[in-house]
């Protein structure tokens, strides 16, 4: 197996230390209230090592020290692009860009001296690297950006530098990572290519580190295997082509062995349903477990099928946002006006509410231009644009008939093009919450859509705050169904929870 071309190393920053001892005081001497500017700085640093032509142990030796500064300062910048309405301010692109950049070029240093190593130390050097790249990826999941296929390229690097050392299956610890315990080189290119398999834009920012852990823990048991096991189902395995667009080049182990991971999911959904918490099965405490069986569930989903490549011929939508703009377009009105003090705009709104329920004028909701690509839309870049955080609710005129849905696995590629995946609803009916939410200085109906789908319970869509408690009688006016007891919660969104129901 050839070793791996990579990207030329550039960089005009002067290389500020030499050795350990000295790196270390350079770094003592960074601001420690500003994680980006310090992070910038490291990152100049790599590039510099990366280009200084230094012995190879010591260029490990430095790569470690910073990698080491680095990790908590990551941490603490994280927040400031993590699952943030897209397309991103000029500030959080800046953070992106340097988290994603410090952990490509870090990636690259590790790997680029491994040939000048001496055989026993080259498995750290590539085990960081391979941990580099699926950071770097992570970082993409993180803030809702596309992945370019060059992460693709330098995992597959990573892994056949490690199959071509013959240390693939080495096992080590990562003192910077404890928590993710020992594990291999195969382990850390794996577990990337697991989150890949399930779409990890479309995870809610609770439901994604649960995931990303979860697949963490079981990295060691995804196997990479140079033929299709002669039992194997498209269930369970990953093809690795068809996950990374046909970059897997020839001799390199073309498919990924997940049939002990989907056991694993299987089992875990066993205890759950058994009446196990999630914190004993080291799932977490963020969320319940009916959400966690939800959650698993659709991860297990998503392991078995792969997402069609949408038609290039594609139709304009019109999409609102919201559940009072979704109300309008599916109801023709407005559910709460404008507030207007004066006495004659109270009257004709107290009026109009006695008679229809809403409020009867223009909604005036003309929505967003998209395309629509199978249930892909996608929207060019546009000064002015709304931002987006998913999952959603929209709403759109379908020929002619007005639709529900959920807008999912929302992404940006590098020139603020959106793309996301639409789910719709097919027998909805809009009404509001018979008791008033208090907002600002006056009390507002609350939009209520309640859903009928064929062979699945009645469930209910109200936003966040609209008070509706579990096992607490709803009364709806404007809809066929007037009372639901809320019995669980099927999903949750950016602005909106889903919950199945039982009629009254």
């Amino acid at each position: 197996m050839h070793w791996p071309h990579l990207p030329d190393a550039r960089t005009d920053a002067d290389l500020a230390f030499t050795d350990a001892a000295a790196a270390k005081v350079w770094l003592a001497s960074l601001p420690s209230e500003a994680p980006g500017e310090a992070l910038s700085a490291v990152l100049r640093q790599v590039e510099a090592i990366d280009v200084a032509g230094l012995p190879a142990p010591r260029t490990v030796a430095l790569l470690n020290v910073l990698r080491t500064a680095a990790v908590p300062r990551l941490a603490n910048l994280e927040p400031g692009f993590a699952r943030r309405p897209l397309p991103m301010t000029e500030g959080e692109a800046s953070d992106f860009s340097v988290a994603v950049q410090f952990w490509m070029r870090l990636g690259m240093s590790y790997l680029r001296p491994v040939p000048h190593c001496t055989p026993a130390n080259r498995s750290v050097p590539l085990l960081r690297a391979a941990s580099a790249f699926r950071l770097a990826q992570r970082v993409h999941y993180l803030a809702g950006r596309s992945c370019p296929a060059l992460f693709d390229q330098l995992l597959i690097a990573a892994l056949s530098a490690a199959i071509a050392n013959d240390v693939v299956h080495k096992v080590m610890a990562d003192p910077d990572f404890p928590r993710h315990g020992s594990g291999t080189i195969a382990g850390q290119v794996a577990w990337a290519f697991l989150l890949r398999a399930i779409d990890p834009y479309h995870l809610t920012a609770i439901e994604f580190p649960i995931a990303e852990r979860t697949f963490g823990r079981w990295r060691e048991l995804a196997v990479f295997r140079n033929d299709r096991p002669a039992a194997a189902d498209e269930v369970s395995v990953i093809d690795l082509v068809s996950v990374t667009g046909g970059s897997v080049p020839e001799g390199f182990p073309r498919w990924l062995d997940i049939l002990a991971v989907t056991h694993k999911i299987a089992r875990r959904i066993e205890l759950l349903e058994d009446g196990e918490p999630p914190g004993s099965l080291k799932l977490g405490r963020e969320l319940s477990a009916a959400a966690v069986i939800r959650l698993l569930a659709d991860l297990d989903l998503h392991l078995r099928i792969r997402p069609d490549h949408p038609r290039q011929d594609g139709s304009e939508l019109n999409l609102v946002f919201g559940a009072e703009n979704a109300y309008a377009t599916l109801s023709g009105a407005v559910l709460n006006a404008p507030y207007n003090r004066g006495p004659t705009g109270r009257a004709a709104g107290y009026q109009q509410l006695a008679i229809y329920g809403s409020i009867r004028k223009e909604t005036n909701s003309t929505g967003e231009r998209w395309l629509l690509n199978g249930d892909l839309a996608t929207r060019a870049p546009a000064d002015g644009a709304a931002r987006v955080l998913a999952p959603c609710l929209v709403a759109a005129e379908i020929d002619g008939a007005p639709r529900l849905g959920i807008a999912k696995s929302l992404r940006c590629e590098a020139d603020s093009t959106l793309s996301m995946r639409l789910e719709w609803f097919e027998t909805v009916e809009a009404g509001s919450l018979k008791q008033l939410a208090p907002q600002g200085e006056r009390l507002v109906r609350v939009p209520a859509f309640v859903l009928v789908e064929a062979g699945q319970p009645t469930s209910l869509i109200v936003p966040p705050g609209a008070g509706v408690r579990l096992r607490v009688t709803v009364e709806i006016a404007g809809t066929s169904i007037h009372a639901l007891v809320p019995t669980a919660i099927l999903e949750r969104g950016t602005d909106f929870i889903r919950y199945a129901c039982t009629r009254r």
